[in-house]
This record gives C-alpha cells, structure tokens and sequence, in this order.
C-alpha cells in the first residue's frame, strides 16, 4: 500500500473537491472520472459516458434495482444509470459543492446525500447493487469501505469496483517521485495493488468475479485534461488565480505525473467487479 507522506482524511478530500470544484467541472464536465476508449475515435463525453455503462453491464442491472452509488461526485453516473437503465439510485459525496450541484439538477429516482460512506446509515441487505468509480482511493478505511459494502448488499448482488492502483512491487523511484506525490497531492491515504484490493475484498466476504486493467484505455485522460488545463489558463484569469492559489492547487500542477505514472506503468487502472455469495450469484467470469 502506497501511504503519502502527509496524513489525508476525509475533511482533506471534502476540502480538495470543493475548492477545485469550478476547474474541475470546467476542464472535465460534471462526470469527474477516466474516460475509457474503444476506438480512440469517441469524444471525451463519449467515454466518460462509456466507463459508466461498462459498470452498469457488469453489475447486470435491472429496471427497479436500488442502487448505492459511492463517491458520486456531481450525481452523473447515477442519473445516467437512472435514466437508462431504469434504476433507483442513492449516491455518497463528501463534498458540499458536488451535493449542491446535484440538487439543483435533480433526476427521478436519484437521491445524493452529504453523507460519508463509511457512516452511511444504510439499513443491512438494502441495495441490489453498489458501485465505486475512482472514489475507494479517498477512503481512510478501505477494509471498512469493502464491509460497508457488503454489508449493505443483498445476497447475490454485484459491487463494481473502477480504482487508480499502484503497480505490485513498484520500484522506489517510482514510489517516491510518483506514486507518493500523487497521493499526496490528490489527497489519496493510500493507493494499493490489485492484489491488496482483491485481499481485502474476500476478506469482507466477496467472491471475485472479475478483474480487468483497462489502463490503455483511459490513460489518455490526462493529456486530454493537460490540453484544457493550458488552453483554461490562458483565455480565464479567475480560473488561473484559483487554480494557483488555493490549498489544493498543486494537484492541477501534478498532471504530467499522472501522464508519466500511467506511462511507465507506476499507476495502473483497474475494473473489479465482486459479488456476494447468495441465492441469486451469477457465475465466475473468466
């Protein structure tokens, strides 16, 4: 597990999010996560909109289906699965901007709470199904986001995991002049491997259905958001005095570590998709 060397927590994330909350949905629009490419022809909305719906396929979901959406960010991939899929979805953020902007774009059955995951008051066997796109990485407890989960999960129900992962045995120079200071500046507590998500999720009583890097597949994110960064800072006074002076601005200065990261293979992106035993699980994937 990759621990920066400044304690994160989760009033840093909650506190990161809302002050870079303009760049954020200025440079990336209101989905904040990987876009993920098939053809390398889609547009960037084109493939943030496809991660979504490659989550809402491998959690096979139903019209009808209640939904837990944790870290929802702006409430985007909640009201895309909502509206195409037919399902009822509840979404976690720590960040009063993302909870503000979600009320005001309100989306039948689609509820966003200010709430913390990890104390979300859920009844036990509520939801048949949860998903995390890129949020697991802000969690202080992970073991405990895993449990949440499958406590809060039917028996046969499907979690899908999207998660920014550390390569297994990544050399010290890529720890110190990568992946720490990509935690560190994206107040992250811990980036793990595929291997310590997968442990801690049977350990939460998970069976692993799949697993899948599509790190090739989204990497080209960031020299997207580098382009737009640039171009942002050029023609927009207010967003470049923001972006340089707030307590978080040094994450929007980070971005060519992320290209490197991905570049060298330091930081890999993973797709987990984890069921729990029951009646109604489907079988193992290859």
């Amino acid at each position: 597990m990759i621990i920066p060397d400044i304690h994160q927590n989760a009033v840093a994330v909650a506190d990161h999010y809302d002050e870079l909350d303009p760049i954020y949905r200025r440079v990336w629009g209101e989905h904040v996560h990987h876009g993920l490419w098939a053809t390398g022809r889609e547009t960037p909305v084109e493939a943030v909109e496809a991660l979504v719906d490659t989550v809402g396929d491998r959690l096979r979901l139903s019209p009808g289906d209640e939904c837990v959406d944790i870290g929802c960010g702006y409430g985007s991939t909640a009201r895309q699965l909502a509206v195409r899929r037919g399902v009822r979805v509840t979404g976690f953020t720590l960040s009063a901007e993302q909870a503000a902007y979600a009320a005001a774009h309100p989306a039948p059955h689609v509820d966003i709470q200010l709430c913390d995951w990890l104390g979300n008051g859920l009844p036990d066997a509520s939801a048949n199904a949860a998903w995390a796109i890129e949020s697991s990485e802000h969690m202080v407890d992970k073991p405990g986001f895993f449990a949440e989960a499958h406590r809060v999960l039917m028996p046969g129900s499907r979690f899908v995991v999207c998660a920014w992962l550390a390569e297994t045995d990544a050399s010290n120079w890529k720890v110190r002049h990568l992946l720490g200071p990509i935690c560190r500046e994206g107040r992250l507590p811990s980036m793990g491997t595929r291997e310590e998500y997968e442990a801690m999720a049977k350990a939460a009583g998970f069976e692993i259905v799949s697993y899948e890097d599509v790190s090739r597949r989204v990497e080209r994110t960031w020299t997207i958001c580098a382009r737009r960064i640039a171009k942002v800072f050029l023609v927009d006074r207010q967003i470049r005095r923001l972006a340089l002076g707030t307590r978080s601005s040094i994450f929007v200065l980070s971005v060519p570590r992320l290209i490197l990261a991905y570049r060298t293979g330091a930081m890999r992106y993973g797709i987990f998709t984890l069921s729990k035993p029951g009646d109604n699980a489907g079988p193992h994937e290859s």
